[in-house]
């Protein structure tokens, strides 16, 4: 019942978000620039995607290799491909399904290739803060005015706090709390007292863990070179295609890094494959680059709609190839008998 209640929830917020976001646009102009799209660029994007996904699952096999597993690049990559798949039916079921395919395509326990992904998140993880870092400092002008806006907008109109104050006052802040912490270790129990800030601590000190785990790699420079191009390789899934569309088609770099950072943020809501969520959020931060309302709406449309159906078609082709190939450890109990006679 949690489960089924989960989904339901999931399903009710993906789809309050999308009437949210669709609902003053005119979805028949929207379909008549789909149609008008060049295609090619859609194309490319999608070789991007497979390309990212193929790169993860190499990535992914560095990380088993300490623990004494090489399954095929192959299989790896089906394993990720049902992964994906499974996230836009089951939010959060891909990690799970991910490893459970390696599992009856390369016989490697769930529970250590679990371990795994978890460090292999915790690396995208940081790859994504030192974006959204570099993001805000390239891009500062422009975003510092649009959050000066909506917090004179809340506030009735009223003038904000100077931007350089945001990251002032929070770094000033942190640094003061670190002190306390160093100085005072009864205040810190009191703290660890508490379960939320003794999970924060435990995340923490799993992160660091994960960071660790590096250094049992055979070769460690690989490893950062995979996890730097796999995010390469999104950031070109979504650049490439502002050419489909006239209106985007003279967005800079600059604005490739903003949608990646902020699509990136939107896939991880709560609902399947980041809908509602990727929508609203790139739909809106696209106003900062000269585009309508409208027209943002309509390239995160365009954008994750071309990446869901993509991964839709080739997450289905995965999962068929995994139950049509006999399991690793049933073709190794069949092999018994026959090298015994």
């Amino acid at each position: 019942m949690k489960s089924i209640l989960r989904y339901i929830i999931s399903l009710g917020l993906a789809g309050g978000l999308i009437w949210y976001v669709f609902k003053d646009i005119d979805l028949a102009q929207m379909l008549d620039r789909f149609v008008e799209a060049d295609w090619k660029w859609i194309v490319l994007s999608c070789i991007f995607l497979l390309g990212a996904h193929v790169t993860r699952a190499w990535r992914w096999n560095m990380l088993m290799e300490p623990l004494g597993f090489r399954p095929s690049l192959t299989n790896s990559s089906v394993s990720v491909l049902t992964g994906y798949f499974a996230n836009y039916i089951v939010p959060r079921m891909g990690e799970v399904t991910r490893c459970g395919t390696l599992n009856r395509l390369e016989d490697v326990p769930v529970n250590q290739s679990f371990g795994t992904v978890v460090a292999e998140r915790i690396f995208d993880v940081i790859i994504l803060l030192i974006l959204i870092g570099l993001n805000f400092i390239l891009e500062f002008d422009r975003l510092s005015t649009f959050f000066t806006d909506l917090i004179q907008s809340k506030a009735g109109g009223q003038a904000g706090p100077n931007p350089a104050w945001w990251l002032a006052i929070p770094a000033l802040a942190l640094m003061a709390g670190a002190w306390v912490l160093l100085r005072n270790k009864s205040f810190q129990q009191k703290l660890l007292a508490n379960k939320l800030i003794a999970k924060i601590v435990e995340f923490a000190q799993g992160m660091l863990e994960g960071l660790l785990t590096i250094k049992k790699l055979r070769n460690p420079g690989l490893f950062i070179f995979s996890t730097v191009l796999i995010w390469v390789l999104y950031y070109l899934v979504s650049y490439v295609l502002f050419f489909c569309i006239p209106e985007t088609s003279d967005l800079g770099p600059l604005a490739g890094l903003t949608l990646l950072v902020v699509g990136a943020i939107g896939m991880t809501a709560p609902t399947q494959g980041g809908i509602g969520a990727y929508h609203l959020l790139v739909g809106n931060v696209m106003v900062l680059y000269g585009l309508t309302k409208a027209d943002g709406i309509t390239l995160a449309t365009f954008i994750h709609g071309a990446q869901m159906l993509f991964m839709l078609i080739v997450g289905a082709l995965a999962f068929l190839f995994v139950l049509i190939k006999q399991p690793k450890k049933d073709k190794e109990e069949n092999s018994i008998p026959l090298a015994q006679s």
